[in-house]
């Protein structure tokens, strides 16, 4: 009887100790892009995030989800003294009712590219954190809006 009590303590014991390792989060956040500079000719440095499998790819992502800002949600300065971005393309439905268009738009080696450049890029302003399944890159990217927009119009996407 006494090693029945023994063995059962010794049983839940371990199984309560057991559950108190180490805790591990698995929360994904969503990284909102910031305006960080405005220049004359109609552009502004965005700072966006990206995941993907790898560095090279979270960058391409990242400039990719600034450009999408840009079009579609509009971006927030990071500081007080830029004005925010309202976006490109007022239509609610615009990804949806062009989905072939954005589709090919953001291919890999699409269109897209020519509207983006990271020669706003200075030393520790690109960063990147890796976890076992992922890699989170925070990255400064130039739009060129001015170009986006004429380009856009152009399309019959948004309105002259």
């Amino acid at each position: 009887m006494k090693r029945t009590v023994l063995f059962l303590a010794i049983a839940l014991t371990a199984v309560l100790l057991a559950g108190c390792g180490q805790q591990r989060s698995q929360a994904y956040y969503d990284y909102e892009s910031k305006i960080i500079q405005a220049h004359a000719d109609g552009s502004y440095v965005i700072r966006a995030w990206g995941r993907s499998r790898n560095a090279a790819m979270s960058y391409d992502v990242a400039q990719i989800q600034a450009l999408r800002d840009v079009i579609f949600k509009g971006v927030q300065p990071a500081s007080s003294n830029i004005l925010p971005l309202k976006p490109l393309c007022f239509d609610m439905n615009a990804q949806t009712k062009y989905e072939d268009y954005f589709n090919a738009f953001f291919a890999d080696n699409g269109p897209w590219k020519k509207f983006v450049s990271m020669k706003d890029r200075r030393i520790m302003t690109s960063n990147y954190s890796r976890t076992d399944a992922q890699v989170l890159a925070q990255v400064t990217v130039t739009v060129f809006r001015a170009d986006l927009k004429a380009k856009l119009q152009a399309d019959g996407i948004i309105p002259q």
